[in-house]
């Protein structure tokens, strides 16, 4: 087993993960990124671990957590394992808002269907006639 990790330089990270320098030095700035190991030069360098967490922020920006939310659960991933709780409800709340989101969607979905299917059949039935009643009334619904 080789006892050195592969280190990744802001650039590498970037381009892996689609963040820019920016964000990751952003991220760092604000307590969301874990502390980042220095060069002797001082350029940041990444490690695999790094990379995996920035995966998980990813995701938990995907879900619409806010900011704060993901800054303070990495806080409390940094204070230790007595945190679990309070990590797991955080999760918890967002998979509940989540859940809710993913139900308004769905619905919105439905409604989407519905139109498309009625324009599917009225664009079948005119067949170069003049809007049908039914279209009509769908565009006031």
């Amino acid at each position: 087993m080789s006892l050195t990790q592969t280190r990744y330089t802001i650039s590498e990270v970037e381009a892996r993960t689609g963040l820019t320098q920016h964000t990751l030095r952003w991220y760092e700035r604000i307590g969301l990124m874990p502390h980042v190991d220095r060069s002797h030069s001082g350029q940041r360098r990444f490690s695999d671990k790094d990379l995996d967490w920035l995966a998980f922020v990813g995701k938990l920006r995907t879900t619409g957590m806010s900011v704060a939310d993901m800054v303070r659960y990495a806080e409390l991933v940094r204070e230790g394992g007595h945190t679990s709780r309070e990590r797991r409800e955080l999760l918890e709340r967002t998979r509940r808002e989540v859940r809710a989101r993913i139900t308004e969607l769905n619905d919105a979905l439905a409604v989407l269907d519905y139109k498309i299917d009625i324009y599917s059949m009225d664009t079948v039935a005119m067949n170069g006639v003049a809007t049908s009643p039914v279209a009509e009334e769908a565009e006031r619904t």
